[in-house]
């Protein structure tokens, strides 16, 4: 009889192995939960167990040292228990009440802030950025870094009228995810082909194939086999720059950052939303991106101001239409705004027949 093989370990670890003790106890059993304080938790199970959650702010990409200072803070302050979260915050759980104090001021002592809970700017949940991503148009941690420096105190406090959740991505096409405000690079020219490398460096049916909006076509170029783009078509999404690095679409001055409001993932009191466009051509002006930080508190500002409680950022939106939020926020509405996408009738259901 053939021995069975062993399957391959390609997905996920099941998480139920790490969790605490007290949570695995008490999984799918708890009587109810409060917040002591923004940044912790207090579950209470139905039989009397209860177990507190701190949770701190990190930043997503971590050198070692860093990674080293938090377990150790875990071992010697949380029963060695910690978890991250999706928004790159940690937490650490406790059964104890009295460890809950220490473990905080030793996070302060560290520069890990405490918050993120409740009504609150959660963490942003960003892309890789420059660091591992081969598609930047700009480093979308270094864009969180710069700001949430100034969004510093609502993350620690629980004062908007519900969560707010934030993202960012580096390009256009990959990991932006919808968000309360996402902040996304928009290339606005198509790209630059270098047709003495195309041939050398690229997989042309691959880069054919790749382009969502067929705007690509294999060409012969000065004898050489290279590609071509019809510009009436290409949609500057930048998806074949990966698999053909000559197609340059980055552009320091063509290449811009754009804010999009009211998007969310949750079916909480209403159906989940996408995001729409409310400000372009944002400068990728590093290393603090001042401008894309003046729109985003800005538009969190009059959220705050007036939006009802309990309403995400969706919610207002719709209560008060689009007309009043672009004169509230008193951002420009241009023509950048109109989506008049050629392919856009086929593609977005832009008729009385329903199509998929």
């Amino acid at each position: 009889m053939t021995e069975m093989r062993e399957p391959i370990e390609s997905g996920v670890p099941d998480h139920v192995q790490y969790l605490h003790p007290m949570m695995k106890k008490n999984y799918g059993s708890w009587k109810y939960h409060d917040r002591p304080r923004p940044g912790v938790l207090h579950h209470v199970a139905h039989n009397g167990d209860e177990i507190w959650t701190v949770r701190a702010g990190t930043q997503r990409q971590m050198d070692v040292y860093t990674i080293r200072t938090l377990c150790d803070i875990a071992d010697n302050f949380a029963d060695g228990y910690v978890r991250f979260t999706t928004r790159s915050n940690i937490e650490y759980m406790v059964t104890d009440e009295s460890k809950v104090a220490p473990l905080i001021a030793e996070l302060g002592k560290h520069g890990f802030p405490i918050g993120g809970t409740g009504n609150s700017v959660s963490m942003i949940s960003h892309t890789q950025g420059f660091l591992h991503c081969d598609i930047p148009g700009t480093d979308a941690s270094g864009v969180v870094k710069a700001l949430m420096d100034e969004l510093y105190d609502e993350f620690i406090h629980e004062e908007m009228p519900n969560r707010v959740k934030l993202s960012t991505s580096c390009c256009e096409i990959n990991c932006g995810g919808q968000a309360d405000i996402a902040i996304i690079m928009q290339h606005t020219k198509p790209p630059k082909i270098n047709h003495d490398l195309v041939a050398n460096a690229c997989e042309r049916p691959t880069v054919v194939a790749r382009c969502p909006v067929a705007a690509i076509r294999p060409a012969l170029v000065n004898g050489k086999p290279s590609l071509e783009i019809d510009e009436s078509k290409c949609m500057c999404c930048g998806a074949c720059f990966p698999p053909c690095p000559p197609m340059q679409i980055n552009d320091p001055e063509f290449s811009k950052i754009a804010i999009w409001v009211g998007g969310k993932n949750s079916n909480a009191r209403l159906r989940p939303t996408f995001h729409k466009l409310v400000a372009s051509g944002l400068p990728n002006n590093a290393p603090r991106w001042p401008e894309v930080g003046a729109v985003v508190k800005n538009i969190l500002r009059v959220y705050k101001t007036d939006a009802k409680p309990w309403e995400r950022m969706s919610d207002w939106v719709d209560r008060i239409g689009w007309p009043q939020f672009f004169e509230k926020t008193g951002l420009p509405f241009t023509k950048y705004h109109i989506d008049d996408w050629r392919g856009a009738r086929a593609t977005l259901n832009a008729s009385t027949h329903i199509r998929f």
